[in-house]
């Protein structure tokens, strides 16, 4: 890349800059679930990781305590639980606006998604997220470490960390230990692997959505870019559900998802990150499987449960975009709604995207990945 020099030292300043003591991706883990990391890895951890690790098995015994006592208190309640619907799903690449839509999404009242710190505490945020979210505020940073997008305990999150804390196999396992390279990148595209391979993760899975029915009583809207290749099991488990997919220029997704990787790796792993050309094999390599899996299930879906729009149009006019997505889904209350994007937009009005240059030897790869999807979703110029 054509500043990946200068990108690189951002990265490694930003981990300095970023707080010893801030919450990472595995401080979810049980006991259990931190040595079956460990031990898949070999402990080829960095020295510099050292004292992580040591917080790391400070922590993880905590969470072993409290699962048991949510277990106690509400084992019962999340087992009999039902859904209060079939959940929402917002798909799309990383770096496509699915964080966006799924907080503007997330301003209507009457559903409710999984925040940041149930998903870095799924095995029991039930009696633990008042305490942690009321007197652990200092331990969130304000932004994001690949973007300057908001951070905080309870802004809406991937279920995808949740299922990784909950040891179930996640791509994002690979965070960890960028240098032992990707892995789990089947579960892209679950199309192409066993029901005996996926159900223990649909199993977590219901079992996390139950937990957080019992806590909202209400509608979920979750979002993940891990589960865009899995539309076909999810509306195989819940046959009614909506999927609204996020498309955006696959030459700006590249860089920036080659960013969020070095970004992500450079705080959270347990080694140093790879090279520049590395990540960009793991983009191309994870946008072919992801996309493989949705295209292969797409047409499958009846036309009123799968909608598509557009990054572009989304950051252009967000307020009419999410109004045509009431309109399209059947949904009153938008006039409720209008106020809360306004609000919302103004607060955002200094938000600056990160800007990135392709060479052409990067367009063509990213071009003869992509094809299909450029010109499905209109970037072919």
């Amino acid at each position: 890349m054509a500043d990946s020099a200068q990108g690189s030292k951002k990265s490694k300043a930003k981990f300095h800059a970023y707080p010893a003591w801030a919450p990472r991706f595995w401080h979810g883990m049980r006991v259990g679930g931190l040595l079956r990391l460990l031990n898949r890895n070999r402990w080829a951890i960095a020295l510099i990781r050292v004292p992580m690790v040591c917080l790391l098995f400070f922590i993880t015994p905590f969470n072993d305590l409290l699962y048991f006592w949510q277990r106690i208190r509400f084992g019962r309640r999340i087992r009999e639980s039902k859904l209060i619907a079939p959940p929402l799903f917002v798909v799309g690449h990383w770096r496509s606006g699915t964080t966006l839509l799924h907080e503007l999404l997330s301003l209507d009242e009457r559903w409710a998604s999984p925040n940041t710190y149930q998903c870095f505490a799924p095995w029991h945020f039930l009696v633990s997220e008042w305490s942690m979210t009321h007197f652990g505020n200092f331990l969130m940073p304000e932004k994001r470490p690949m973007d300057n997008m908001k951070a905080g305990w309870l802004l809406p999150q991937e279920d995808e960390f949740a299922m990784m804390n909950l040891g179930c196999d996640s791509p994002y396992l690979r965070m960890a230990f960028p240098k032992r390279g990707p892995v789990f990148q089947e579960l892209l595209d679950t199309s192409s692997i066993s029901n005996q391979q996926w159900q223990p993760f649909a199993e977590k899975f219901l079992w996390f959505l139950k937990t957080l029915t019992v806590k909202y009583s209400k509608p979920l809207i979750l979002k993940s870019p891990t589960h865009t290749g899995r539309i076909g099991r999810f509306h195989d488990m819940f046959p009614e559900s909506v999927f609204i997919h996020i498309s955006r220029d696959p030459r700006k997704l590249f860089p920036s998802t080659v960013r969020l990787w070095e970004s992500l790796d450079t705080v959270q792993g347990l080694q140093m990150p790879v090279s520049e050309d590395q990540y960009e094999a793991l983009v191309l390599d994870s946008f072919k499987r992801m996309y493989e899996g949705y295209f292969a299930h797409r047409d499958r879906i009846p036309a009123k449960q799968l909608i598509e729009i557009r990054y572009e149009d989304l950051v252009a006019n967000p307020v009419e975009q999410v109004e045509q997505l009431y309109q399209r889904l059947g949904w009153d209350g938008f006039d409720k709604m209008r106020p809360k994007l306004e609000s919302r937009m103004q607060q955002d009005k200094d938000y600056q995207v990160n800007r990135h240059l392709l060479s052409s030897e990067q367009e063509a790869k990213v071009r003869g990945v992509c094809e299909r999807y450029m010109q499905l979703y209109r970037y072919g110029s």
